[in-house]
């Protein structure tokens, strides 16, 4: 079984791709399925987060990408800057991770946190979406995400 630890910044090839969960990118041990179907182990330093895009290496040379699977999430698009900020305020204040983005607040499926949100007059759309939030303020390793694209108006 091939034994994944350590990212590495650039690859000249890649050995194949892996897609995880936030919480799955979350955890520095764990045995994951590579999207080729084939098993490894993930044996990396605690505290980081896999960010997608990222790449990480076997000590044979094998490198994969790092891609965030969708799972389920609520979300907030609201076109008013201080309702969205309110929102935020609120759902941070609950110590959850968000992705923050214009327009929209992204958090891991929670009927507590959408309710909260209802009680706010926002309207929480369920969805299937790569979960990337905000890194802690704390956080070495850097954020960068894309933004989030969607099919239709708000």
């Amino acid at each position: 079984m091939l034994r994944f630890d350590h990212v590495i910044e650039h690859a000249h090839a890649l050995y194949g791709s892996v897609t995880l969960t936030y919480d799955q990118r979350s955890r520095a041990r764990q045995k994951i399925e590579l999207d080729s179907g084939e098993t490894a182990g993930l044996f990396l330093p605690r505290g980081r987060v896999l960010r997608p895009g990222q790449k990480i290496a076997a000590d044979g040379g094998e490198v994969i990408e790092v891609r965030a699977a969708a799972e389920a999430v609520s979300t907030i698009y609201v076109d008013d800057p201080l309702l969205l900020a309110r929102a935020c305020y609120h759902l941070g204040n609950r110590h959850v991770a968000l992705q923050i983005e214009t327009g929209c607040v992204r958090y891991q499926r929670d009927h507590v946190l959408d309710q909260l949100a209802a009680g706010l007059g926002l309207a929480v759309e369920h969805e299937q979406a790569p979960f990337e939030p905000e890194a802690g303020a704390y956080d070495s390793t850097g954020h960068s995400h894309g933004h989030v694209h969607h099919d239709h108006e708000h």
